[in-house]
């Protein structure tokens, strides 16, 4: 996963206070608004006692909240620096709890989890209103959007909604399929997800352009769609669920080809952490299971290439500003700064000595 998305955040130096919150408004409670401020409460709290300013608190409190128009279930991700807010991002899921952290480094990880594995992809929903494929007053209505999994669920992509007299149906279908194998190319498609009835989907699928069609996954479509989530939300989230996008699938391969052969590849936390010093990772990878469970910290200096396992290690590149911070956030900042990716993979696909690996931009001369 490319993490440009977190460049603002590293635009200017801390200390950040990063919150993540429940912002659900789903009739779960019984005055969503009211519990909100009191989890608000909470969090503030929580940052008032780890020394946030007031400036900083400030910026926070006016934006928790703002997301009132988004319906069913999310959250949201805020991270201000001195008094500014420098990222504010919808979660397609509510945080598993509400956390609140003030520090030199933002705590961007939990933000990157629900941003994977952003699959891009298409989806088509086809409604038919007739009761046989002949009737001359029946209209087709199809409904397609382009998006990046699970993001599109609380921030809908491109749209296209079109109401079709059935006689033009096989024509229009013509039309619209060549605008989705635009789109599929422009968004680099993995897969166009299509859905609804069956003769009028079947028009669609057999008039998308050859290198379109080839790509098409068909589903039930779970329900009628729901204003203001993603198109095909519900049979989405199955279709994707424990999935890498084909971009991290290649950058798996490629990993494990290169540690086959003893190449441009490191395994564990001492290798990776020494690569990423000398700005060698192209990509890092964790295991999202051990990942979420870490309390390894390591030593980090002003710099995001300045890390390491120890202070003493820190110390003898001759780096005097060192402190000690939770890995994540140490391991992102360096990632963000060095330009190199992240792969959040369960151990089911790679297994990783100490839950950690990189893919190098060059081998080591020095390791063969």
């Amino acid at each position: 996963m490319r993490l440009t998305f977190l460049e603002p955040l590293y635009e200017q130096p801390g200390p950040f206070a990063s919150v993540y919150l429940d912002t659900s408004r789903d009739g779960a409670v019984a005055d969503p608004e009211a519990a909100l401020a009191l989890r608000w409460r909470r969090l503030r709290d929580a940052l008032v006692a780890e020394g946030a300013d007031a400036a900083s608190i400030t910026a926070v409190a006016g934006t928790v909240g703002s997301d009132a128009e988004v319906p069913g279930t999310h959250g949201q991700a805020l991270f201000t620096a001195h008094g500014t807010l420098v990222l504010h991002d919808e979660l397609p899921a509510p945080p598993a709890q509400d956390t609140a952290h003030f520090g030199a480094l933002p705590d961007a990880m939990p933000l990157i989890a629900q941003h994977a594995p952003e699959i891009p992809y298409l989806a088509a929903y086809v409604h038919y209103t007739g009761r046989h494929s002949t009737d001359a007053d029946a209209t087709v209505h199809v409904e397609c959007e382009a998006g990046r999994w699970p993001m599109t669920r609380v921030t809908p992509g491109e749209r296209l909604d079109e109401r079709v007299p059935v006689a033009d149906w096989p024509r229009v279908a013509c039309r619209i399929g060549r605008r989705l194998a635009a789109q599929a190319q422009r968004l680099d498609a993995e897969t166009l997800v299509l859905a609804g009835d069956t003769w009028a989907r079947g028009i669609l699928a057999h008039r998308l352009p050859a290198r379109l069609r080839d790509r098409v996954t068909t589903v039930e479509a779970g329900g009628a769609p729901r204003p203001g989530r993603a198109l095909l939300e519900r049979p989405l989230d199955r279709l994707f669920s424990g999935c890498l996008a084909a971009h991290d699938r290649a950058l798996v391969g490629a990993f494990l080809a290169e540690r086959a052969r003893g190449g441009a590849a490191v395994e564990g936390v001492s290798g990776t952490v020494a690569a990423l010093q000398r700005g060698q990772v192209r990509a890092l990878f964790l295991d999202d299971r051990r990942r979420s469970a870490s309390s390894l910290r390591l030593w980090a200096g002003p710099d995001p290439a300045q890390l390491a396992l120890t202070e003493g290690e820190l110390r003898s590149y001759g780096v005097r500003a060192v402190r000690r911070e939770r890995a994540e956030a140490a391991l992102v900042r360096a990632l963000v700064g060095t330009g190199a990716e992240l792969v959040l993979v369960p151990a089911r696909l790679l297994r990783l000595r100490g839950g950690a690996g990189a893919l190098l931009r060059y081998a080591d001369p020095r390791r063969r």
